[in-house]
């Protein structure tokens, strides 16, 4: 079948795309550019691409078009697919019909940590030899790819809740067809589609509702929100917690993290009150502790895997790029970049990293970019999330076509941090304002501390220019 994909380049889109050439499809995608890393990644999985939205790139009519969500209503290219007639899908929708109709669809759902989980999932499912099929938000370590089509009957896919196209405004994970799920945690997030906390726990209640009624939902028990929204769930639900959590009554599955120890994390499992054995993660904090408890747990309770058997293979995960990725030891410093932007995230991995490295300090350099991130909804919620660092450096807004009365105050943050007993710092917004932090960073920085780069975004190279800079420093 010929697929077009309008909007290829994406990260999503673009592993879709590499999906469907693996699946055999003739592929072709339209895009405004075709920059690194995604443009070369599609031309070596054979993806035909055309540049600039242009109703001739849907000449002949593919038998499938399939719309992603950077595409909006006026899109010339979607709007003449539309009109005449052809056959057009939202990306999760043509994901669910192609790919998730005829395998057990294991969704990775909740605000935070999908993508580390989703990624575990599918690497202790292919341990496991049940040779999974997944597609996943980033690059795992392990396979160097964000999608695989295995031989198995199990697709691991990480449930986005963002809309999924200008002309289907509903979540994506709606269209996964879920057999089974784990839900991690429920905060505010993705302000620009869902205003109010009540319109985002909508979306998670609608999928919940969508559960194969054969299925387990494998839920943070230590999350108020995700308990209440599976109190009316149409399947099973398995809960899981650290031992140290209020709510591990609730849990059958529980985890009790150990110390540290040359930079991993062991924890004690336990299944019904019975103590399983230790499992030792390669990934740093009791966040995810929890993450692997709960992959975990899936593959057990959705699949009969045995907890011992995904224990063994946990050490070998070799995580996601973006997710506490150790970039360089530049100068004695230890630079890490990680995906953190909601303030709990931010928290539990700055927290992880001071865990880790408890001979060190911590600086934290934070792009607020993201679209909930770069508003004032979390205003209050900042501060606080930064006091495990002993630096911290809150980069200007992102997003500059933010309206100012909408958009996070910047110097207040740093001021209520400072406020708390911390230093921290800012720049004013500009050409050279990536130039000013690492300075600034270069410049505060010992041997043995650690900086860590936290942003959604390619943050104007920072991560280069610090580890030339932190290099470079003669102490």
């Amino acid at each position: 079948m010929h697929v077009h994909l309008i909007g290829v380049a994406g990260t999503g889109m673009g592993a879709f795309a590499g999906l469907l050439k693996a699946a055999g499809h003739r592929v072709t995608g339209s895009d405004t550019a075709f920059y690194p890393p995604m443009g070369d990644a599609l031309k070596a999985w054979g993806i035909e691409t055309m540049q600039g939205w242009d109703s001739n790139n849907l000449s002949p009519a593919p038998e499938l078009v399939v719309v992603g969500n950077v595409c909006r209503k006026d899109n010339p290219e979607a709007r003449f697919a539309i009109d005449q007639g052809m056959n057009v899908r939202s990306f999760p929708k043509a994901l669910g019909e192609l790919f998730l109709q005829s395998r057990r669809s294991l969704v990775i759902a909740g605000t935070h940590g999908k993508t580390t989980t989703s990624t575990l999932t599918a690497y202790l499912l292919d341990r496991a030899g049940l040779d999974p099929s997944f597609l996943v938000g980033g690059v795992p370590k392990n396979y160097g790819e964000s999608f695989r089509l295995g031989t198995g009957g199990a697709f691991v896919v990480e449930g986005d809740e963002y809309d999924s196209a200008f002309f289907e405004k509903i979540p994506k994970f709606w269209s996964y067809r879920p057999h089974s799920a784990i839900i991690t945690a429920i905060e505010h997030d993705h302000v620009d589609i869902y205003p109010t906390m009540d319109q985002y726990r909508d979306a998670f209640r609608g999928f919940v509702s969508r559960m194969a009624p054969d299925g387990v939902i494998v839920a943070n028990a230590a999350d108020p929100e995700v308990v209440r929204a599976c109190e009316k769930a149409p399947c099973r639900v398995a809960y899981y917690a650290l031992a140290s959590d209020e709510a591990h009554t609730l849990a059958p599955w529980t985890a009790a993290p150990m110390k540290p120890s040359d930079g991993k994390q062991p924890f004690e499992v336990f299944v019904g009150g019975t103590r399983v054995g230790i499992a030792t993660s390669p990934m740093m904090g009791e966040h995810n502790v929890r993450n692997a408890l709960a992959s975990i747990a899936l593959l057990s309770e959705s699949l009969g895997v045995a907890p011992e058997q995904s224990m063994r293979a946990l050490g070998g995960f070799e995580g996601v790029k973006r997710r506490q990725e150790l970039v360089a030891k530049a100068g004695g410093v230890f630079v890490y970049d990680d995906f953190a932007h909601h303030p709990t995230a931010v928290d539990v991995t700055l927290r992880a990293m001071k865990g880790h490295h408890p001979g060190g300090r911590v600086c934290a350099i934070f792009e607020p970019r993201s679209a909930t991130a770069s508003r004032a909804t979390h205003q209050h919620d900042y501060p606080a999330a930064f006091d495990p660092a002993d630096y911290s450096v809150i980069a200007p807004v992102g997003r500059p076509e933010i309206a100012a009365s909408e958009k996070l105050d910047v110097d207040r943050v740093v001021s209520e941090i400072r406020a708390r007993g911390r230093l921290a710092d800012t720049v004013a917004a500009g050409p050279t304002s990536v130039d000013e932090i690492v300075a600034k960073v270069a410049a505060w920085a010992k041997p043995g501390d650690v900086v860590a780069v936290l942003s959604n975004g390619a943050f104007g190279a920072i991560h280069g220019k610090l580890v030339t800079a932190l290099s470079s420093v003669v102490r």
